[in-house]
């Protein structure tokens, strides 16, 4: 299947906030596969999903003597199980509830002989409902996701160049499953204060895992209003960060928030829109480095 190829598409929320909300639960479920199988890595690196060229994907997992990796592909609407022994499981993308979707995934993973013990609620959302019991949640739109995904495509390679330019500490460009969102994150070389958690449904000690160092991070996520919105923070937040002058209209900061935000719909709007997402991630960061006095 050939997908329509826009580099920055409209992305509604009013039109797939239904579809987004159950891909989120489905992408924690094989998040959490990632979890369990992977080696704990400083900020919980170890765990998020990677876009790709057909949408998401774990990468390769050390899972016993063979690897194991999981793609969804949001061009042909499948959810691939690849083992390095050759096995193969397709399942199809398409509306159905989270509670379905997880018993068709952990079955494939038991018959390829895989034992692996998945959380089996979600994090970082108010509503805990275990996956094996969730049949709210059933919408896919098969137009919006790849639009989605091409969305997830042309952040990266902004976010991509915007990484290569650091020469400190700085995370991969990856997709947390948790809040549903692509981050990229620069660190100054200082320890933090310890985070105050709080987060819903997710251990204190994860945020103090993932907030241990000093940072300056940045992200692109299809919430809030509109289309979505990038963000960006400092952690900690130092005095006079969310009014330095650095920052330029149209991003903004958001008090509810806690962050800057530039509006996607202006982004895919604009002449050059990977040189203005481009401009609000050095704009924040250069408000970060100068508040919070980075070496």
């Amino acid at each position: 299947m050939r997908t329509e190829h826009d580099a920055w598409p409209a992305l509604p929320l009013d039109s797939w906030v239904s579809t987004r909300d159950t891909l989120q639960l489905w992408t924690q479920i094989v998040g959490k596969t990632r979890m369990a199988l992977g080696p704990q890595i400083n900020h919980w690196w170890g765990v998020p999903l990677y876009v790709d060229a057909r949408g998401l994907t774990t990468s390769l997992m050390p899972a016993g003597s063979r690897g194991l990796e999981i793609r969804f592909d949001f061009v042909d609407h499948e959810l691939l199980i690849l083992a390095t022994d050759g096995s193969i499981r397709r399942m199809k993308l398409k509306p159905r509830t989270v509670a379905d979707f997880y018993a068709e995934y952990t079955g494939h993973l038991t018959d390829l002989g895989f034992d692996i013990a998945i959380v089996g609620t979600p994090v970082e959302l108010p509503d805990a409902t275990p996956f094996s019991e969730d049949t709210t949640h059933a919408s896919y739109d098969a137009d919006a996701v790849p639009r989605f995904w091409l969305s997830l495509v042309s952040a990266h390679g902004v976010f991509s160049k915007f990484r290569g330019e650091f020469r400190g500490k700085s995370s991969p460009v990856h997709f947390f499953w948790g809040a549903f969102d692509l981050a990229v994150t620069r660190f100054s070389g200082r320890p933090a204060p310890q985070h105050p958690g709080g987060v819903p449904n997710c251990p204190d000690w994860v945020m103090h895992e993932a907030y241990s160092d000093e940072v300056s991070s940045a992200g692109y996520w299809p919430g809030g209003v509109e289309e979505g919105v990038f963000y960006a923070y400092a952690y900690p937040h130092p005095d006079g960060y969310d009014t330095h002058p650095a920052v330029e209209a149209p991003a903004h900061w958001d008090s509810t928030l806690g962050e800057y935000v530039l509006p996607y719909h202006l982004v895919r709007r604009a002449a050059d829109p990977d040189a203005m997402v481009l401009a609000f991630l050095e704009q924040t960061h250069r408000a970060a480095v100068e508040t919070a006095g980075w070496n």
